[in-house]
């Protein structure tokens, strides 16, 4: 009796250690695939391309011809590393599958699908493929690196991020830990704005898809956020050739302007530009309404009110004038324009400022 109440409270303490190491060390083991991430990600408003996901052939096939891309790219969804270079037992090499081809979607997807895929990172028989993602291949013009986790150290949530992406990042941090930032959350505050361009301009955007980069890391922690993560990692996070220097942005915002019912007469890229050669443009009639739209990085907004505010009354500017500023001493800058007693109109975005243009022209 002595000896089966010895045990049974040896096996009591056993279970209490146990469940007390779980509650201090918890561990959840919910992993997602990558179609999987990317669903999430473009529910919060996350950039990322267009695909499908299959699981026959047949769909893939359907899948690829659906998107009508340049360039389609197979990829087989399992939780592991390393597909690229892994191999099938089927016999195909590769794990994921460049073609312009959409017909030949379906004969790769049918030697991925029911076959296990051998990668440095699978046992060794490999991980059977259940489903495979069909997507538009981008053209990436510069790959860097980018996640979100929970640091011990920093008792919080973590960015961190590098221009040098698309590879192994303990590589990276290895042989060139100069090139790896971070910046600590404060989760009263979460992201600020201060916080998400330095790490945009860490990451080596420039210009106007610095801002737009900044964006893209606010959703992420939004992301981050709303569905309990303990990381978030884009790795690569992309820049591809249409959105190299300002005008490839502003290409897509324009189509907010015309959509408003408007019309560009002329598209000035400030950097390294004589605004003294576009007087002329005011002394025709072309020119309804003019959109100024500036970030300022580094630049102090407020000198750029200024200099706004000087030249409508050296100018006598008669036509509507509508501004979008962000960035150092944004506010400050806004109160200069409010304030100076011209028809000025301040915007919060580009696309309330093209119609906020478009609106000035009809009255």
């Amino acid at each position: 009796l002595v000896k089966s109440l010895l045990a049974q409270q040896s096996e009591f303490l056993r279970l209490l250690y146990l469940d007390i190491c779980t509650w201090l060390n918890p561990r959840r083991w919910l992993n997602l695939q990558e179609y999987q991430s990317k669903k999430l990600m473009q529910e919060h408003g996350v950039a990322v391309q267009r695909f499908y996901v299959a699981d026959t052939a047949s769909d893939a096939l359907d899948a690829a011809k659906k998107l009508n891309a340049k360039e389609i790219v197979l990829k087989a969804q399992i939780l592991a590393g390393g597909r690229g270079k892994g191999v099938f037992d089927s016999g195909l090499k590769g794990g994921v599958h460049l073609t312009k081809d959409p017909a030949v979607v379906g004969d790769l997807a049918s030697k991925m699908l029911g076959f296990n895929l051998i990668t440095k990172q699978t046992p060794k028989d490999g991980v059977k493929v259940k489903t495979v993602m069909v997507a538009e291949a981008l053209d990436i013009s510069r790959e860097t690196y980018f996640a979100i986790l929970m640091d011990r150290a920093c008792n919080g949530p973590v960015m961190v991020g590098s221009p040098q992406g698309g590879m192994d990042i303990e590589e990276v941090a290895a042989s060139t830990p100069e090139l790896i930032f971070k910046e600590a959350i404060d989760i009263f505050e979460g992201v600020r704005d201060d916080q998400a361009l330095r790490m945009a301009a860490n990451l080596g955007f420039k210009e106007s898809l610095q801002r737009q980069a900044a964006d893209q890391i606010k959703k992420l922690y939004d992301l981050f956020l709303k569905v309990d993560a303990t990381q978030v990692e884009v790795n690569p996070l992309g820049e591809t050739p249409q959105g190299q220097g300002t005008v490839g942005f502003i290409k897509k915002k324009v189509f907010v302007y015309i959509v408003s019912g408007g019309k560009w007469s002329n598209y000035i890229n400030l950097p390294g530009f004589d605004m003294s050669k576009s007087e002329h443009l005011l002394n025709g009639s072309l020119v309804e309404a003019i959109l100024v739209n500036i970030f300022g990085g580094i630049v102090n907004c407020a000198i750029i009110a200024n200099g706004i505010t000087k030249a409508c009354r050296e100018l006598e500017l008669k036509v509507p004038l509508v501004v979008r500023l962000e960035g150092t001493n944004v506010h400050e800058a806004k109160s200069i324009l409010s304030e100076s007693g011209l028809p000025i109109m301040a915007a919060d975005n580009l696309d309330d400022a093209a119609r906020k243009a478009v609106a000035a022209i009809k009255k």
